[in-house]
């Protein structure tokens, strides 16, 4: 068989994104304000491009008792009908470009609802609120800290201040130290931390030397702390696990911070027979492309060729950019729906209610990637009834039910949290356990123990002592 050069074809297919198909891509994953920035940068370079008067919602649609109309219904002002061609080429590519942009799935503990609360008041504010006038001391105490909630200010100087003695002053520091958040108080990092162990009931004889030996684990001197603590490799990577978790500056997190209102990108109303969602037209202006103002332009240049090339690529620049946006908004509404559907519990009662959801669930229920509902939960928020979500906190992870559906990691939270409000005896995690089973909630005590820590919920030794602390401030 003789080598040689030769010409052969061969047929292939490939997909090939075009500038504007990467530019709606781009558009998709935009919140409402990123877009309408991006609306006002393309109207101060194309003057075929206004603003609409206001008017009806962008798009929404309505859903009946959970189930989503086949079709969105209200005016499309974002443009004429759908581009079909986008619509087929943004679902086939969606999936093939722009990896960065991926979402996934939600991780294992979801979404934190307790964390749509800022907190409103300073460290000392929160501390003073569970000294419930305990004492003048441990008051002068809490306005001694430093905004990482340590304690730098020497005992002896703040006794001498207050003329008491020394020892009165270590008692009010204890009881200081047992408040919420846990490691506060502390007056270095080894104090810090091993008051948070405390609070989790981690702290044992070999935790303890290896607190007291932080400078070695600085250095890496893991043989070391092996011989000090008494532990093999497996059981130190585990209590240096732990050590990591804990927070060295317990008090910033009540740190005050510029308090900036968010704009919801979604809407989601209920009525008597169901839902209705719609994007938010506060924050999405109305694009138009000017037919008579183009059709001036383009007899004022019937004789200049440059001109009629140059009025003709604005023209297409603007009525895609209006077909763009209204794909956008059906997408964003098709997909919003299709969440509020599959989540219609939480839509009517709560965080209680909220069931196990993955992308790709939705995205078989709207015919389209995956990758695009998550370009879609994409940094994208939603109004309703019950607050202010981000789209990405309805897809849940969850835990084994014994009606099958299972509930998702938030309800499984919240359900803690009404056991611990209600408790008249303090619970272990063994309790726990045992109460979220007869509410059909399977779970292992270290994973109870995960989700109670998630929502700020301490220990039950520390539960009983900030009890105490009430009780003798009564």
């Amino acid at each position: 068989m003789g080598l040689g050069p030769g010409l052969h074809l061969r047929a292939s297919q490939s997909l090939v994104m075009s500038q504007q198909l990467q530019a709606a891509i781009k558009l998709l994953q935009l919140t409402n304000l990123e877009v309408e920035a991006a609306i006002a940068e393309e109207l101060a370079k194309n003057p075929l491009l206004e603003i609409g008067g206001d008017g009806d919602v962008v798009v929404r649609e309505d859903i009946e008792f959970g189930e989503a109309a086949a079709d969105p219904k209200g005016a499309d002002e974002l443009g004429g009908k759908g581009d079909e061609a986008l619509d087929s080429d943004w679902r086939e590519a969606a999936g093939e470009t722009d990896a960065s942009y991926e979402i996934g799935g939600a991780d294992e503990d979801g979404f934190d609802f307790d964390r749509l609360a800022s907190c409103e008041t300073g460290l000392c504010e929160h501390l003073m609120a569970q000294l419930h006038g305990a004492g003048r001391v441990a008051e002068a105490i809490v306005h001694e800290l430093e905004e990482t909630g340590w304690l730098t200010t020497p005992l002896k100087a703040i006794a001498e201040a207050l003329e008491v003695p020394v020892k009165e002053v270590e008692a009010a520091l204890k009881l200081v130290q047992g408040l919420d958040p846990a490691g506060v108080g502390a007056r270095d990092l080894a104090e810090c931390l091993a008051l948070q162990a405390k609070a989790a009931d981690r702290y044992d004889p070999a935790m303890a030397r290896l607190i007291a030996n932080l400078d070695l684990l600085s250095r890496g001197q893991t043989a070391a702390l092996k011989r000090i603590c008494g532990v093999d490799d497996e059981d130190l990577a585990d209590m240096i696990r732990e050590l990591r978790a804990y927070d060295p500056k317990p008090g910033c997190r009540f740190a005050a911070e510029p308090q900036t209102a968010a704009e919801p990108d979604v809407l989601v109303h209920r009525t008597r027979t169901g839902f209705v969602v719609e994007l938010n037209p506060a924050t999405l202006p109305r694009v138009l492309v000017n037919r008579r103002y183009h059709q001036e332009l383009k007899t004022a240049a019937r004789n200049d060729r440059k001109s009629r090339a140059w009025l003709s690529e604005q023209y297409q620049s603007a009525s895609w950019l209006v077909r763009a946006l209204d794909q956008r908004a059906k997408t964003i509404v098709r997909i919003t729906s299709a969440i509020v559907t599959a989540q219609e519990g939480f839509f009517r009662d709560g965080v209680s209610a909220l069931r196990p959801l993955t992308m790709g669930k939705i995205a078989e229920a709207v015919e389209m990637h995956e990758s695009t509902v998550s370009r879609v939960a994409a940094a994208k928020s939603l109004l309703c009834d019950h607050g202010l979500f981000e789209l990405r906190s309805f897809f849940a992870s969850g835990v084994a039910a014994d009606d099958g559906e299972g509930a998702s990691a938030d309800a499984v939270k919240a359900a803690i949290q009404r056991l611990v409000a209600s408790e008249t005896e303090v619970l272990s995690d063994d309790q726990l356990v045992d109460a979220l089973k007869e509410q059909g909630m399977v779970l292992a005590r270290r994973t109870v123990a995960k989700y109670r820590e998630a929502v700020g919920i301490g220990s039950s030794v520390q539960r009983r002592r900030q009890r105490a602390i009430q009780g003798k401030a009564a």
